[in-house]
């Protein structure tokens, strides 16, 4: 697996999995498996993924719709997405689970870092998004 300062291969995934992206996040992207990723965590990294690629409706369409936008995520143009960190992965409930990350971007010459702790819910055969605590820190 790379280090955070080393680039990723050309074919790399940008979750920070070390796997290529053909078979990674790209499989919960498109397919028959579409949306279905099999953990939280899976779903975290391929929604960050998501926000690298700009697949705006996936992101949609893995948000909880008691919380979902009611329209898809407009991205930033300029925005460069740098890297991953999940820290933590935990079961809180029977069908609940969080996901502690750090996500790395650049904007305007600027480093930029979102510490969260992401809620997700198992529903209907599924892991969906819900909300997210931003965390002071790094």
């Amino acid at each position: 697996m790379s280090r955070k300062s080393d680039p990723l291969p050309d074919d790399a995934c940008p979750c920070g999995s070390g796997a290529a992206y053909a078979a990674c996040c790209s499989r919960w992207h498109a397919g028959p498996t579409q949306f279905q990723a099999p953990t939280a965590e899976a779903l975290m990294r391929s929604r960050y993924s998501a926000f690298v690629k700009q697949l705006g409706n996936y992101l949609q369409a893995t948000w909880h719709a008691s919380t979902r936008p009611a329209v898809a995520p407009v991205f930033e143009p300029g925005v460069r997405w740098l890297g991953l960190d999940v820290r933590r992965h935990s079961i809180t409930g029977e069908h609940a689970a969080e996901v502690e990350l750090v996500a790395r971007s650049k904007f305007g010459g600027r480093a930029h870092r979102l510490h969260e702790v992401s809620r997700f819910v198992w529903e209907d055969g599924r892991w969906y998004y819900v909300d997210g605590d931003v965390l002071a820190g790094g």
